[in-house]
């Protein structure tokens, strides 16, 4: 990577451009206009890829992240319908319903009537419930068709319904009243984020500039920023507990952990990989902390559905739905000539214990074992979950980009150019998947990781500068 000097000309240019491309992705480019928007992903990655090369000067980058993220503020999310099940949440935490303790539909039963009629699994309203239910009812009602999935109790944890609640108490009844705070939120763990990625750059001797892989990616800033996913909160969590452990505060670490994991389940996948780290008494309060945590997080929204309906939740989500998958399609597809039927059910759960195992090899053979050389291993752990998933939307990405910042390898970041393909499937209402191009993203992305890997890449030194 050239040394970074004064901001030339051509930074300008391209950043100019780049503004250009994520103004009319923002305000311009409903998701149904495939071509228009892989054409202003593609402007807005080249102009990426070349502003890293460049070398352009780190305080530049930075004030170009925030103004790019900025663009976004007064924006409805382009690309994810997401938004309006976080007002449904939102608005019923901001009014003191469990949003864990009944589906949309349940809620709805009005409209539902016919349908529930027939569901063994409907839940009568309590009268206290109703009662809340009353001064929302019309907001509800106008959300209610908007919803992607009415029939399915929420799946977002606790820090997510805070920050939903929050939202929608401030605004119930103004759409961009409440997109506007979740926003707010976003930009905030975006900028500790950037404040504890240059923090565990310079701890772990590596180069500053590298905290722009994350910052000015566009699939970060879309789907982050642009969608308002939450996987922003849960990065700025979990590098918070990655940051603390290094300074040897363990137990703030756990909590931070722990807040994470109540944004995301997916943090937990880091918890073996500190056994080696830490001594066995060490690591048994760390876990103790981090999920001490998170049971407190959970017990605002306590109930005796709590565990059933979030087990139905993650159940179905395992064992029905199906996105971008890899490794699930070819298993699928194979499974289905030998017996005539979609196995998911089976093949799902299937997959998911295998990663479980991938996880716990990786942890034991890990080497060597390093604050420094965590977020590699965290970055193939996450990579083989996702690889494995039977459900890979654009976001989920992310993390994977974020934990690059500290590797040699580049196969995320040419991940997180090749999922945009995946909007292909949003062109029309029947949401029909393009099998070539999901084929054709996850061959290349595999083919740049094992040249990655034959090459060497993983033996590199962390403290080594690698051009793009």
């Amino acid at each position: 990577m050239p040394t970074p000097s004064a901001v030339r000309p051509v930074h300008l240019l391209a950043l100019l451009s780049s503004g250009l491309a994520y103004g009319a992705l923002a305000y311009a480019t409903p998701r149904t206009q495939f071509g228009q928007l892989l054409a202003l992903l593609a402007v807005a990655f080249g102009l990426y890829v070349y502003l890293l090369k460049s070398g352009l000067p780190l305080r530049a980058g930075l004030l170009a992240a925030l103004l790019l993220r900025l663009l976004w503020l007064p924006a409805l999310p382009s690309f994810s319908d997401d938004y309006h099940r976080f007002r449904w949440d939102g608005l019923l935490v901001a009014h003191g319903i469990n949003p864990y303790q009944y589906r949309p539909d349940e809620l709805m039963a009005e409209q539902e009537a016919q349908r529930i009629s027939a569901d063994s699994t409907f839940q009568q309203l309590t009268p206290a419930t109703s009662q809340r239910l009353a001064p929302i009812r019309p907001t509800l009602a106008t959300l209610y068709p908007k919803l992607n999935s009415p029939h399915y109790y929420s799946v977002y944890p606790p820090v997510c319904q805070a920050a939903f609640g929050l939202a929608s108490g401030l605004f119930p009844a103004t759409e961009v009243g409440a997109v506007l705070v979740l926003r707010l939120l976003v930009l905030l763990a975006e900028a500790a984020t950037a404040a504890l990625l240059l923090a565990l750059l310079r701890a772990f001797g590596q180069p500053l500039e590298r905290v722009l892989w994350y910052l000015l990616n566009p699939l970060v800033l879309v789907e982050l920023t642009g969608n308002l996913h939450f996987e922003a909160l849960m990065i700025c969590f979990g590098l918070l507990a990655l940051w603390l452990l290094v300074r040897g505060r363990q137990t703030i670490s756990a909590l931070a952990l722990g807040l994470a994991i109540g944004t995301k389940l997916l943090p937990l996948l880091m918890l073996p990989l500190l056994v080696r780290r830490l001594s066995w008494r060490q690591f048994i309060v760390y876990s103790a902390v981090a999920g001490g945590t998170v049971v407190v997080l959970f017990l605002p929204f306590v109930s005796l559905d709590l565990l059933r309906n979030i087990n139905r939740s993650l159940t179905l989500y395992f064992s029905k739905f199906e996105f971008n998958a890899s490794v699930y399609y070819v298993v699928r597809t194979v499974v289905f000539w030998r017996t005539g039927y979609n196995e998911i059910a089976l093949i799902g759960p299937a997959l998911g214990r295998t990663t479980a195992a991938f996880a716990l090899l990786l942890a034991w053979r890990e080497k060597p074992v390093t604050w420094p050389t965590l977020p590699r291993t965290l970055l193939f752990t996450l990579a083989i979950y996702y690889f494995l998933a039977t459900v890979v939307h654009p976001w989920y990405v992310a993390p994977l980009v974020a934990l690059s910042v500290f590797t040699s390898y580049r196969f995320a970041l040419v991940w997180s150019g090749m999922v945009v393909l995946s909007y292909s499937t949003y062109q029309t209402s029947a949401y029909l998947e393009n099998p070539w191009l999901v084929g054709l993203e996850y061959v290349i992305v595999l083919v740049v990781l094992a040249w990655e890997l034959r090459r060497g890449t993983h033996a590199a030194p962390s403290n080594t500068t690698r051009t793009l």
